[in-house]
């Protein structure tokens, strides 16, 4: 890439091969872009240059709202600080680490000014999960809310080159530094195809899998699902429950607010009852969350004014017909499905509200085309369960991983879920094909939460699987587990092991429910049968 930016190429030089490259496609007039793209310029710069500086930006329950140009004046002196103070050059790797919050955008607009990549995580990954997170991207600077410092502390132990400075209030290394930099700072004219951001996902090992986007898969999810499918206005205020770290939460409550002129409200506690104060408090009039809180929403819309709410966003797990149906019985409004993924970085697959029909997650956004393919990469009858096949102007790209070929194959992504097609193009949701569990729109890896168990003295054995809860429409994780002979089976035993699990990894992938038995179904070859287990689950 001759016209790259980046003088440290650790992100280039990993991408996939060629031969395992997706196939891109820029089909919209509006997704040509020029050589050099920094994303920080698409979002916020182009706002102020237009002088449009004074809108407001970013909310924040009880804190002042920020304008353009105060987001602006945040992030230019947190990318001098970055480039003056700790040497960060264009393609060095900064970990973040906050709950939504103001200064969380203006960390992530920071290190794309300065031409670095952000590897922004979960608040409530742990130290184990963090740490192998630092080693894939070799971050060498994490900035992280003081708030949440004690976990990637002890994940910093051992990394004596990984500087971590401390932001949340005047007080803090960050902020101090802050105010002594101008806040003016010249964007760096980063290439197009510059790697821009490091998200981590679990695949099915349990081994979190890095997918790297360029400055324009920013730019391209926003002119396609943003501007053809979701229609934004400035006039708009977007909030959710996601976190900026999940590509979801990044989409809905960062890049398509900004790249409209609108506003967003950023909520550190964004449960179902807090959306929903929040929508009435603020005016929100557009909302990204999952199923299961819309279901919760439902119970308690008469206790809140939310007739300023435009646009209702599902994703993470599909959108039970029910649920769809409630809500719009409720409010009035029609919720917009979608299926994306971490690694296509957004919604690729969703349709407009006047073009939604109830239960299906829609048609192939614009830019973007959809098929349903055999195991062996052939398009089946519409009618026909298959693969979900994709290709439009985002796709995979590991950071050196094996598995990106499990991911990408003859140019299409196959994300992993099985649907069949209408003769409309509408897709429809039947399952996933991996071992992934997708609860309360989380995807979790049953194997991670597995290893986790395993590590636990009492525990001999462990297999993790979904169970579906009919009450809430979604999955929980249940763990069937053999101890190690003489230790009891007891309720107390199964909150100890739940307890330990929440030290391992995220507390939301510890298994709701742990039956004890005393052997798992395995095959002559000794591996687990891991789908009679689910059938037993599903029979309770």
């Amino acid at each position: 890439m001759s016209i790259t930016a980046h003088a440290d190429t650790f992100a280039e030089d990993r991408l996939p091969q060629p031969e395992l490259m997706p196939e891109l496609l820029f089909t919209l007039p509006e997704l040509q872009y020029p050589q050099r793209l920094n994303a920080a310029a698409f979002l916020l710069d182009r706002h102020i240059d237009a002088g449009n500086g004074g809108r407001r930006c970013v909310l924040a329950p009880g804190q002042t709202a920020w304008t353009y140009a105060d987001l602006a004046s945040r992030a230019n002196r947190i990318a001098r600080v970055l480039v003056e103070d700790l040497g960060v050059v264009p393609g060095n790797r900064v970990l973040l680490r906050a709950p939504n919050t103001p200064m969380l955008a203006a960390c992530w607009f920071g290190v794309l000014k300065a031409g670095a990549i952000a590897v922004t995580t979960m608040p409530l990954y742990r130290a184990n999960e963090l740490r192998h997170m630092m080693q894939k991207a070799q971050v060498k600077l994490a900035l992280c809310d003081v708030r949440l410092c004690d976990e990637l502390d002890t994940a910093c132990e051992g990394f004596s080159n990984v500087k971590t400075l401390h932001f949340g209030d005047d007080g803090q290394e960050l902020e101090f530094r802050m105010q002594k930099k101008s806040d003016e700072f010249p964007t760096v004219g980063t290439a197009a195809e510059d790697v821009a951001m490091i998200a981590f996902t679990s695949g099915t090992t349990g081994e979190p899998k890095a997918a790297m986007h360029y400055h324009r898969d920013i730019a391209a999810t926003c002119d396609s699902y943003g501007a053809r499918v979701l229609r934004p206005r400035p006039d708009d205020v977007f909030c959710g429950s996601p976190p900026l770290a999940f590509t979801f939460g990044l989409g809905g409550l960062l890049l398509f607010p900004l790249a409209a002129g609108a506003a967003t409200l950023l909520l550190e506690q964004a449960g179902p009852e807090h959306l929903m104060r929040g929508i009435a408090e603020h005016g929100a009039t557009t909302v990204f969350t999952a199923p299961i809180a819309y279901r919760a929403m439902c119970t308690m819309a008469d206790r809140f004014d939310i007739g300023t709410l435009r646009t209702c966003v599902s994703a993470g797990e599909t959108l039970p017909k029910p649920v769809w149906d409630a809500w719009r019985d409720k409010t009035g409004l029609r919720i917009m499905d979608g299926i994306g993924s971490t690694e296509m970085l957004h919604i690729f697959v969703g349709s407009p509200v006047d073009e939604l029909v109830g239960g299906s997650t829609g048609r192939a956004v614009p830019g973007y085309v959809a098929e349903v393919h055999d195991e062996d990469g052939n398009r089946v009858p519409n009618g026909t369960v298959g693969r979900l096949a994709v290709k439009g102007p985002t796709g995979c790209k590991y950071l050196q991983d094996e598995r990106q070929a499990l991911y990408v194959a003859n140019g299409w992504n196959y994300p992993g879920d099985a649907y069949q097609m209408d003769d409309d193009g509408y897709c429809w949701y039947v399952a996933r094909t991996d071992d992934m569990i997708v609860s309360a729109g989380y995807n979790i890896s049953g194997p991670e939460v597995e290893q986790a168990l395993i590590a636990h003295v009492d525990v001999k054995e462990v297999a993790v699987v979904a169970k579906p809860d009919l009450e809430k429409e979604t999955h929980i994780v249940k763990a069937f587990v053999v101890l190690v002979e003489g230790c009891d089976a007891t309720d107390w035993k199964a909150d100890e092991l739940r307890e330990f699990c929440k030290s391992q990894i995220a507390p939301f992938k510890a298994p709701r429910e742990i039956e004890f038995v005393r052997e798992l179904p395995r095959t002559e070859t000794g591996k687990v049968q891991r789908y009679k287990l689910r059938q037993k689950a599903a029979a309770e």
